[in-house]
């Protein structure tokens, strides 16, 4: 499993733009499905390049919730790359795309899942990793505490990737083994100074890789 953060608030890397927004490629089972697309086209578009991520190599587009920071550059992707994006039900979607709308917790691929919408917005992205189950977050609005129990029920949970605004317990990520705080989250330096040994900074450039 591979999760390279193309878009977030800040950059590891001088060659790519840091911009409010949230977007990770995600490979994993043997598919490659991009986690959100941040807010703007031309910056996902640019920051994949110099990745040297080809977009038509996108399988899948899996939107979080629609807030323009995590959807705003789909429109410009699918120009690029038809693809079949998931949103959670009651957000709106691109009428030229083939659209799954997910309402509860569910596999969408072999070892993939979706939380299903939590708190009538979002959904969250759960892998069954070669650690157990991680978690993508694109910004946690039902909480992430919420968010890792439903997970929970895929597998044992092991890592946390993404968004958590303002999530403050952190009792709660004690038995994790990767957590990658990014995007909106309030209190990455708490979590990256209570558990220094198993977190990482977010960052557009930020790759994760874990082995089977």
């Amino acid at each position: 499993m591979r999760v390279t953060i193309i878009y977030d608030n800040t950059s590891l890397r001088g060659d790519l733009i840091a911009d409010w927004g949230f977007s990770a490629l995600v490979e994993a089972r043997g598919k490659r499905v991009l986690f959100d697309t941040g807010a703007r086209g031309d910056i996902l578009l640019e920051n994949m390049e110099a990745l040297g991520l080809d977009p038509r190599s996108i399988e899948e587009v899996f939107i979080s919730h629609p807030h323009a920071d995590h959807m705003g550059g789909l429109s410009d992707l699918l120009r690029i790359k038809p693809a079949r994006v998931v949103v959670p039900r009651s957000s709106p979607a691109p009428g030229n795309a083939e659209v799954l709308r997910v309402a509860e917790p569910q596999e969408i691929h072999p070892g993939i899942y979706s939380t299903g919408e939590l708190a009538g917005i979002e959904q969250s992205m759960a892998i069954d990793s070669g650690m157990g189950i991680v978690v993508i977050s694109g910004c946690a609005h039902p909480g992430a505490g919420r968010i890792l129990k439903v997970a929970s029920g895929f597998g044992e949970v092991k890592g946390l990737i993404g968004g958590l605004h303002g999530f403050s317990d952190l009792d709660l990520l004690e038995d994790l083994d990767l957590i990658c705080p990014a995007h909106c989250t309030r209190h990455i330096s708490a979590i990256l100074e209570r558990f220094p040994d198993k977190s990482l900074a977010g960052g557009a450039g930020r790759v994760i890789e874990i082995a089977d």
